[in-house]
C-alpha cells in the first residue's frame, strides 16, 4: 500500500511526459521510465514473469532499439510535430475514460479468494494443464497452449518492430 500511489503517479507523470515532450529521443527515455515503473507495478501485484518481460522488453530492448533507430535518422525527424486535437476525442476520451471507471467497479477486489479467477479459472488450469497439455510447467501451458493465440500474435507484433527497426537502420547504412 506504502508504493502503489507513487508508483501510480510516477506512471501517471511518464505517460504525460511521453505525450507533452517536443522530441522522439526525450519520448523514448521517458517511456523507458514509464516501461520500469510499469515492471515494479507488476512485480507488485505479484506477476513476476510479467514484471520481468516489462522490464527487459518494454524499459530495456525497446529503448535501445528506439534509440539506435532515432541516432539514424535525420534531426529534423525526431522532432514531434503536433495536430490539433479533435474536438471529438477532447469530449469523447474523459467520457470514456469516466465509464471505464464506473465498470471497473464492478470488477472483483485485488486478491479477493472468492473471485470468478480465483474459483474457476486458476483451479482449472492448476488442476488439469498437465493432463490437457503434457507441459509440466503451468506458466508455460497457460502462455504455449491455452493462449496460444494470444502468445502468436503478441510475437507476431515484436518481431514486426524488430523488422521495421533493421529496415530503418538499414536504409541510413547504404
Amino acid at each position: 500500500m506504502i508504493f502503489e500511489l507513487p508508483l501510480l503517479l510516477l506512471l501517471v507523470m511518464t505517460a504525460a511526459g511521453a505525450i507533452l515532450v517536443k522530441d522522439l529521443i526525450s519520448a523514448v527515455f521517458i517511456l523507458g521510465s514509464y516501461s520500469f515503473a510499469l515492471a515494479l507495478v507488476w512485480a507488485l501485484v505479484g506477476a513476476v514473469d510479467v514484471a520481468f518481460v516489462e522490464a527487459v522488453v518494454g524499459a530495456g530492448l525497446a529503448t535501445v532499439f528506439f534509440l539506435l533507430t532515432l541516432f539514424r535518422t535525420d534531426e529534423k525527424d525526431t522532432q514531434i510535430r503536433r495536430l490539433p486535437v479533435p474536438k471529438v476525442a477532447l469530449v469523447g476520451l474523459p467520457l470514456l475514460a469516466l465509464l471505464m471507471l464506473y465498470g471497473a467497479g464492478d470488477l472483483p477486489v485485488f486478491e479477493d479468494p472468492t473471485s470468478p479467477a480465483s474459483t474457476h479459472v486458476s483451479p482449472q488450469y492448476l488442476e488439469n494443464s498437465v493432463a490437457q497439455t503434457r507441459t509440466p510447467n503451468v506458466v508455460t501451458s497457460i502462455l504455449m497452449d491455452y493462449r496460444a493465440l494470444d502468445t502468436l500474435v503478441e510475437t507476431i507484433v515484436i518481431f514486426t518492430a524488430g523488422i521495421a527497426c533493421a529496415l530503418l537502420l538499414r536504409r541510413r547504412g547504404q
